[in-house]
């Protein structure tokens, strides 16, 4: 049973809600796990302090009054009994609530107290009496869809789900005495205790990351066996001739990691090289040298990005880089027109197209190589194993080599790629400047609009990120709508800013995009994280905004959306100076440096009240904070593989099924 239809109140609404955070099924939804555990502890109001975060118990005492201002802002207040106390509540942005709260209601408020004004300034109320020392379960929630609406769906899920596969081996389970995997899915999503919680969070933990590390051992293995690649005789000097072609002069990093790629490349070795550069250091050009030494094999490259906007933007800047060159460059997005599509899926087969890039798209069944003989991912952490495994297998064992702006600390980058050569690009191109960065607080906001002032007086762009605020989306464009309105206020309409947030369609997305890239709005305000690899030369300030909400590697890719020019380029961080994160940003540019401190600064992390990151898609495991499990997973999985490789996991189907995925068998 796997339609999710069958679940009691989901109607077609509600399906493409769910379907927008990726719940399709029934099994999506029991696995779609809580981010965090927030243990209830009930407050006493009348021994809060002034800006005191609280959470009380309250008895409704009067009607809301709904208010509305600015644009799309709306407040909801009400009187309160809590603890014999009189308060008055105040929520913004939860008139739907209004009818909910009835006088002589019991509810739950949490927010933040304002001793002055005798008010809560709630973020949240709940309907439900809470008990302290109790535990509630936190999920990431998309428009449309509440806390208590998704609980309740997940609850009723549970009661009819019965299809629960352990992929951890019986011995293993034995070994760790770990919970059977129904009781660890029922404790994750309804914990009574912090035990439960912890029990359910390694098992699971465990159980995706020995998943994941047994795909990579197995791969390794693939790897091992099949170490002859093409064999290619090239002269060297074709090669330097059309490096010196270039319009630029390569770094030391880049003619080193190019040297790397060519002994790969005319060796009996099959290639499978992680190059690893930081914003801004020039790893494309890198790749287009690689897949002109495969062009001098008479062989095709295959160049797969992450996003169709980078997919383009690759393709135009190759193309100029090859102009002078008989290589022919293809791209192949899904947004193309069917005609299109099929005239260079004809192309690549019968041979006529020598580089082709593109997106997701090129792992469709009907796209046949006529001769592939190197692939290139760009940004491959974004990429799942069965993916990348896809496109390799779409040629006779073709070199690989995958990008990556994202640096990788060395004793993570042995454990996860440990098969894998790496070649480092840390010293950027000629030209570019360093990227000042400064911190700056709400209250300086004038000064901010300042700085953009002489950017754009010097006809210079500029990025502007709000964080997108998951718990509501009417929220998050309130923000970006006030940012728009503050700015042409400030420039009294002699600035053109646009807008660009998750409600839009992928087409206006790339229409703003490109109108920005090509000069028609002069400031870009978006409430999602702008592309990395976004290249907008002109663009010489990025400020975002509440900087403390962002982790240090994503501020440091937001950063390197500016300084791809000769020009001076600012990043402003609004939010506390005293921020570690932020004043680690403002000392250094050096992405290797940034990716250390953030590993060193998350530490093993916290089991409750902390967010999972979205490393690798995995549903609850946080490569930052459980390598030792990573670790242990790692080598148990090896084992594991080593064990059962000789018997076609007879024992283990599921371990068999996961070997025709990654091999492509099916």
């Amino acid at each position: 049973m796997s339609d999710l239809s069958k679940i009691k109140g989901l109607g077609p609404k509600t399906l493409e809600i769910l379907s927008n955070i990726g719940i399709n099924t029934i099994d999506d939804l029991v696995n779609y796990y809580p981010y965090r555990h927030d243990i209830i502890v009930l407050n006493d109001i009348k021994e809060a302090k002034n800006q005191d975060k609280v959470t009380i118990e309250c008895i409704v005492d009067s009607v809301p009054l709904t208010r509305r201002f600015k644009a799309n802002m709306t407040s909801l207040t009400f009187r309160a009994m809590s603890s014999k106390k009189m308060i008055a509540v105040v929520i913004f942005n939860r008139a739907f609530l209004k009818t909910h709260i009835k006088p002589g209601a019991v509810i739950t408020v949490i927010g933040k107290y304002d001793a002055l004004r005798n008010t809560v300034v709630a973020s949240d109320i709940k309907f439900e009496k809470l008990l302290t020392g109790s535990i509630e379960s936190i999920y990431h929630l998309t428009s449309g869809l509440t806390s208590k609406s998704l609980k309740k769906y997940i609850n009723e899920a549970l009661l009819v789900y019965d299809d629960y596969i352990d992929y951890i081996p019986d011995y293993l389970n034995k070994k760790y005495n770990f919970i059977d995997k129904k009781s660890a899915v029922k404790m994750i999503h309804e914990p009574k205790n912090e035990d439960e919680v912890k029990q359910a969070m390694v098992k699971l933990k465990y159980e995706e990351l020995f998943k994941f590390m047994f795909k990579i051992n197995y791969l390794k293995e693939i790897n091992k066996e099949n170490k002859t690649g093409y064999i290619r005789n090239i002269d060297p000097s074709d090669v330097d001739d059309f490096i010196r072609m270039l319009p630029f002069e390569l770094t030391v990093d880049q003619d080193k990691a190019i040297e790397e790629i060519y002994k790969d490349m005319t060796s009996s070795k099959r290639m499978n090289r992680m190059l690893q550069g930081d914003v801004g250091s020039g790893k494309t050009i890198v790749a287009v040298i690689a897949s002109y030494i495969n062009y001098l094999s008479k062989n095709q490259t295959a160049l797969m990005a992450p996003t169709e906007v980078l997919a383009t933007q690759h393709y135009e800047s190759i193309k100029g880089l090859l102009e002078n060159t008989n290589m022919r460059v293809g791209l192949l997005v899904g947004s193309m027109k069917k005609k299109d599509k099929d005239e260079v899926v004809e192309k690549l087969k019968n041979g006529k197209i020598d580089l082709i890039i593109g997106t997701h798209a090129l792992l469709s069944e009907n796209v046949i190589f006529k001769n592939l003989g190197l692939v290139i991912t760009d940004e491959q952490h974004r990429f799942g194993v069965n993916q990348r495994a896809n496109l390799k297998n779409k040629g006779l064992l073709p070199d690989i080599l995958y990008m990556s702006a994202t640096p990788i600390p060395r004793t993570f980058a042995l454990t996860i790629y440990g098969d894998m050569d790496i070649s480092n690009i840390k010293t950027k191109p000629k030209g570019r400047r360093e990227i000042k960065t400064i911190i700056k607080s709400e209250k300086e906001l004038v000064s901010v609009y300042e700085l953009m002032k002489k950017e754009i007086e010097n006809s210079h762009q500029i990025y502007i990120v709000s964080p997108l605020i998951e718990e509501s989306d009417t929220i998050d464009l309130t923000t970006v709508n006030e940012i728009k309105r503050n700015i042409e206020l400030y420039f009294q309409g002699q600035v053109k800013s646009s807008i660009m947030h998750g409600k839009l369609s992928r087409n206006d997305k790339e229409k703003i995009m490109n109108e920005f890239k090509e000069g028609k709005t002069n400031v870009l305000i978006s409430t999602t994280v702008i592309e990395v690899g976004i290249d907008v030369k002109n663009a010489t300030m990025i400020v975002i905004y509440d900087a403390e909400r962002f982790g240090l590697a994503t501020l440091h890719q937001l950063r390197g959306r500016v300084g791809r020019n000769e020009f001076e380029s600012t990043c402003v961080l609004i939010g506390n100076e005293d921020c570690e994160r932020l004043r680690v940003l403002q000392e250094s540019n050096d992405g290797f440096y940034i990716t250390e401190k953030d590993y060193e600064m998350r530490g093993e992390g916290d089991l409750f009240g902390v967010k999972q990151s979205g490393d690798m898609e995995f549903k609850i495991a946080n490569l930052h904070q459980d390598m030792k499990i990573l670790l242990q997973a790692k080598a148990d999985s090896k084992d594991f593989l080593d064990e059962n490789i000789k018997n076609n996991f007879e024992n283990y189907i599921e371990y068999a099924k996961i070997i025709n995925e990654l091999t492509n068998l099916d």
